[in-house]
């Protein structure tokens, strides 16, 4: 498997990424039915974008300093400390919930809670990544990485359908239990390995000077002066305001936009779980192809592919109104954002230096998740004032309108091959 699957010849990174897929099993659990029983206790859409507001405020405000301050610590402790906040905020979650005191308020401070600790470590785990498996397994690690969290993202949802039919009155709380002894396994395998600071290959420098705000301005004076850099940055930002803020109202179309004559509470839970899974078989099997496709160069064109599927899935979310085109179009779309957004993660880590590493990325997921709370505000309130479709509407239309302008300016992007 080794010419096919190169990562996998890391016994670091085979450890690294079986504990990584259970704890997103667990993660995708906790996602699916925080959403559902946020929109059973209120039935309002806009709250849903609230708790998309708290979730993604912290990338805001903490993503772009915490690339520089990443860089200065051991990124396997960081990313260890993080996790066992996110367990712990599961585990909250879950007592609350279980205990019959859960309310939209708590659910919302929560969700702030693992925003602000996952606005670190998502930044940590990627710029260790290549401390796994050196430069030369980097594309492998990361789409094989991105196979695991779709896997999970439709092996989660799955799982919470019968929890919340079991049990029907807290279902959702053990479903925040067992997300957080998922913690505990990625937290365990983190113990286990040793990643390489110093991976042959990797350019090594001399210590930036102490100041924050310095190293900070030399990794934004490089992506302004890299275009292929800046251009990716942009338009990661388009999905973080228009497009992910939509999947947030998902409860919001099965229970009213699709809704069937006679459909009780089981029903809408299971259509939820459908449509959520559904979106993650789009991902496994973009996933699975840009594993098959790690050698494949014309990554710039697969990006765009991605950028167009998934732009033109958000409006065909907007015009259905039958579970049946729903789901498929979900695949499309689910498709189009795990080809966009890994195969753009890529790139950036191919072409950037390894000493400016964690301040690069840092930025595109300010770019991606740290706009998001306007996203979700913006959404949340033409769902609320105009319904849920217009908003997969608007948000399909802003980012079409985005790719387009951007591909008719410049081919940078679209013609890289690496």
């Amino acid at each position: 498997m080794k010419p096919r699957f190169p990562a996998f010849a890391s016994r670091d990174f085979r450890i690294f990424w079986i504990t990584q897929f259970i704890s997103l099993i667990g993660t995708w659990m906790q996602t699916t039915v925080q959403a559902y029983l946020a929109y059973r206790i209120s039935g309002q859409p806009i709250y849903l974008g609230l708790i998309g507001v708290a979730g993604t405020l912290p990338s805001l405000l903490f993503t772009l300093p915490g690339g520089v301050w990443v860089e200065r610590l051991d990124k396997r402790k960081t990313v260890i400390a993080f996790q066992v906040v996110m367990m712990l905020q599961a585990f909250a979650l879950a007592f609350l919930t279980l205990a019959g005191v859960v309310t939209i308020g708590w659910i919302i401070a929560l969700a702030f809670v693992l925003g602000a600790a996952n606005s670190i470590e998502i930044t940590a785990r990627q710029a260790m990544m290549v401390e796994i498996v050196g430069r030369s397994g980097l594309s492998n690690a990361i789409a094989l990485n991105s196979t695991a969290f779709n896997v999970a993202r439709v092996v989660g949802p799955a799982l919470s359908a019968p929890l919340l039919l079991i049990f029907a009155e807290h279902g959702e709380g053990w479903a925040f239990f067992l997300n957080g002894l998922s913690y505990l396994v990625v937290i365990l395998g983190l113990l286990a390995i040793h990643p390489n600071t110093a991976n042959p290959g990797d350019h090594l420098h001399t210590p930036s000077p102490n100041n924050v705000l310095v190293q900070f301005r030399e990794g934004q004076r490089y992506i302004r002066q890299t275009t292929l850099v800046g251009l990716i940055i942009i338009m990661a930002a388009a999905p973080g305001l228009f497009a992910f803020p939509v999947i947030q109202q998902i409860p919001a179309f099965a229970r009213d936009v699709l809704a069937q004559p006679g459909d009780v509470d089981a029903v809408v839970a299971a259509r939820n779980s459908a449509m959520v899974t559904a979106q993650g078989v789009g991902a496994l099997l973009a996933a699975v192809m840009l594993t098959l496709l790690s050698a494949f160069r014309r990554k710039g064109r697969l990006m765009t592919a991605g950028q167009f599927a998934f732009s033109i899935a958000l409006l065909g979310i907007g015009l259905s109104r039958n579970i049946a085109l729903t789901l498929p179009i979900l695949m499309l779309f689910g498709w189009g954002t795990v080809t966009s957004l890994a195969t753009s993660n890529t790139i950036i880590q191919l072409v950037t230096p390894n000493e400016l590493r964690g301040r690069v990325i840092s930025t595109y997921l300010w770019a991606l998740q740290g706009v998001a709370p306007f996203g979700s505000l913006l959404i949340g309130w033409i769902a609320q004032t105009w319904g849920a479709p217009a908003s997969a509407l608007f948000g399909g239309l802003a980012c079409l309108a985005t790719y387009v302008a951007i591909n008719l300016r410049t081919p940078t992007v679209r013609r890289f091959e690496g």
